[in-house]
């Protein structure tokens, strides 16, 4: 059975045995984890119910991609930028592509997702109660700075003058003819 799943953004086609590159997943090698975001599943050519299907995966290893060269140049202007990029990558063994009822007790790959959203919830609670202390700061601010601006506004107009004008260039005196 096969599986397409969805995991840093890329898709990938799996099945039992594969060992795959992706973008890096929380966990350490030898944890199992599940790769919930399943887009198609199925076997040879009849397409499975991808609702139903799970893929669990268990991590080999946390490495580091190969190296990509960023080299910026501008011609004719002794500009040269060389830097370097090695992205973090998890490789993983497919060790399972089913239905759900397979499913064996494992780490999810979305769960530092579901950890992140506590704390979002946490920070609304403090900042309702600083909230009103910062609202009657923040409209003294924006009254105090309209004020220069408008007459900064009004300095510039009378700053730019025109250019002074150029006096005419002078003409050569004619030259004395001698030879008369």
């Amino acid at each position: 059975m096969f599986a397409v799943v969805r995991t840093g953004g890329k898709q990938y086609r799996v099945a039992a045995g594969d060992k795959i590159a992706v973008e890096k997943l929380a966990g350490e090698a030898g944890e199992t984890i599940t790769l919930d975001d399943v887009l198609l599943a199925g076997e040879g050519d009849t397409v499975a119910d991808a609702s139903k299907v799970t893929v669990s995966a268990e991590i080999i290893a946390q490495a580091k991609s190969e190296k990509v060269v960023v080299f910026k140049k501008r011609r004719r202007h002794n500009y040269r930028r060389k830097a370097g990029h090695r992205q973090q990558m998890t490789l993983l063994r497919i060790t399972d592509v089913g239905t759900g009822a397979k499913k064996a007790p494992a780490k999810k790959a979305a769960a530092p997702k579901k950890e992140a959203a506590p704390k979002a919830d946490a920070k609304p609670a403090t900042e309702k109660k600083a909230a009103p202390a910062k609202k009657p700061a923040a409209k003294k601010a924006p009254a105090k700075k309209a004020a220069p601006k408008t007459a900064a506004a009004e300095k510039k107009p009378a700053a730019k003058k025109a250019p002074a004008k150029k006096a005419p260039a002078k003409k050569a005196a004619p030259k004395a003819d001698d030879t008369k």
